[in-house]
């Protein structure tokens, strides 16, 4: 493992070149911002955030499948069977009582437990490989042969927050580092001008808060950069100074601050980070419009993801994709997307009104997906981009009330597609209610030893010291998924 901290430079041994910066100028991050402020080398400056942001591995453990990340995340939990895994029996039995019929059922989040309910939609095989997909997406369906559907994932909570950062980081706490800032960290960055770690907001921030993204105990500057895929980007992208010598003056000044703080701190992980980001800021005022200007996609390329719908949403999330694709062809290396704001904070949280909740949320997320699965196979970079979809945990078979389902963390599908993983399959089952996962069950610490390992990373090798011990995105448990990679 490598040290959390380089050597403090004790004397008689031989100085790390981060110490070595900081005695001579006040500090790596002093000699950045200094030669930024300026104005001026900055190629020597990018030479030296490049040394600094590749992370411990240096080089990958061993050649990777994906060199970048997209994670879809369907926050509020997809019902499994009203999606990818279908369940015959459920129609045969609509409407009887749930005891009677399936025999024990776990206590629920809400304890709410009613009749069997059939999926109100209608499941099909679709491509090739004749993968069972409901019509509740029937654009992501055509993309049927490059879907791997994994219908035995488990997750250890019920509830909204704490899934949400079990399935984020491994652990149902808050406070641990997010699965991008693991990825960020031990490979670092692919571009000096742009955020490793991107978190497109569509405008739902998942319960349990921006902590879904953050860095825990990493070094700050591994946390996801949120970015607003409608309105302004990011607060002050545009410098709001008329004149560009009152910005520079400013800079000036924060530059001297810097310094002091740093000749009185020496080397805290804290104020380096601080000044990173603000390094990283600064370039960002030049590369962020570009990247966020999309007037120059094609009529075809807008039409495939949906950016002219008629639904509000469906554009939302058109653009959501759109620059999520943009991120990966500049070498952003771990984007995230949150869903649209498409019926108040119910998100896919169908305890009630199951058709028009997720019927909403389908309309809003189906096109733009597909699109992106085309777009980025068409441009060859599917090959090289693992996308991940999934909620945080699934939905019951039986009713809660008369037209919603419950949560449920027994037994429910995620997909993966590109980056090397096998398309047109399905791993492991659930029942025949789809209530509880019966073969190959998963946990979250599987997927995210199976994503870690598609960007050339060993798992259980990635790790940094905390509390006195080292400590990993997959805790002590995670297998890789080994019979769904290509």
């Amino acid at each position: 493992m490598m040290p959390p901290h380089p050597s403090s430079g004790t004397p008689g041994l031989r100085l790390t070149r981060r110490e070595l910066l900081r005695r001579a100028s006040n500090g790596f991050g002093t000699l950045a911002l200094g030669s930024l402020l300026s104005q001026s080398s900055h190629s020597q400056l990018a030479a030296a955030v490049r040394g600094t942001e590749s992370g411990p591995l240096a080089t990958p453990h061993f050649p990777a499948k994906a060199r970048s990340v997209l994670f879809l995340f369907m926050e509020g939990a997809v019902s499994q069977v009203d999606s990818f895994d279908h369940k015959p029996l459920l129609a045969k039995y609509h409407g009887q009582d749930a005891h009677k019929a399936m025999g024990r059922i776990e206590k629920t989040q809400f304890d709410s437990i009613g009749t069997i309910l059939k999926s109100p939609w209608q499941f099909r095989q679709h491509g090739q490989s004749g993968l069972w997909i409901s019509d509740l997406f029937p654009h992501i369906a055509r993309q049927a042969d490059d879907l791997c559907v994994l219908r035995s994932m488990t997750s250890n909570f019920p509830e909204h927050t704490s899934a949400n950062y079990f399935l984020h980081s491994g652990i149902g706490l808050q406070g641990r580092p997010s699965m991008g800032a693991w990825v960020n960290y031990g490979l670092g960055s692919l571009n000096d001008n742009l955020p490793g770690y991107v978190v497109l907001n569509g405008g739902q921030i998942p319960s349990g808060g921006l902590d879904n993204f953050g860095s825990g105990f990493l070094p700050a500057t591994h946390q996801g950069s949120l970015i607003h895929a409608q309105g302004t980007p990011l607060a002050n992208v545009v410098p709001s100074e008329k004149q560009a010598q009152l910005q520079q003056t400013k800079q000036r000044l924060v530059r001297r601050l810097n310094e002091h703080a740093l000749e009185q701190s020496g080397g805290v992980d804290a104020l380096e980070s601080a000044i990173h980001n603000y390094e990283l800021a600064a370039r960002m005022q030049v590369t962020i419009p570009e990247l966020m200007d999309i007037s120059n996609e094609t009529a075809a390329t807008r039409a495939l993801y949906g950016l002219d719908a008629p639904y509000e949403h469906t554009r939302t999330y058109a653009r959501e994709c759109i620059l999520a694709r943009r991120m990966v062809e500049r070498g952003v290396r771990f984007v995230e997307l949150t869903i649209p704001m498409v019926d108040g904070y119910s998100r896919w949280d169908a305890h009630g009104g199951l058709v028009k909740n997720h019927g909403d949320n389908a309309r809003a997320v189906d096109q733009p997906i597909a699109g992106l699965l085309i777009d980025l196979k068409q441009r060859g970079l599917l090959d090289e981009t693992l996308v991940v979809w999934a909620g945080e945990f699934g939905r019951t078979p039986f009713a809660q009330g008369n037209d919603g389902r419950d949560h449920n963390e027994h037994g429910f599908s995620v997909w993966l597609a590109g980056g090397g993983v096998r398309g047109g399959m399905t791993y492991g089952q659930t029942d025949d209610w789809g209530y509880k996962s019966v073969v190959n069950r998963l946990e979250m610490h599987d997927l995210h030893a199976t994503v870690l390992h598609q960007l050339g990373i060993h798992h259980d090798r990635l790790t940094y010291r905390f509390g006195g011990r080292d400590i990993r995105l997959t805790d002590v448990k995670g297998e890789v998924i080994r019979e769904i990679l290509a």
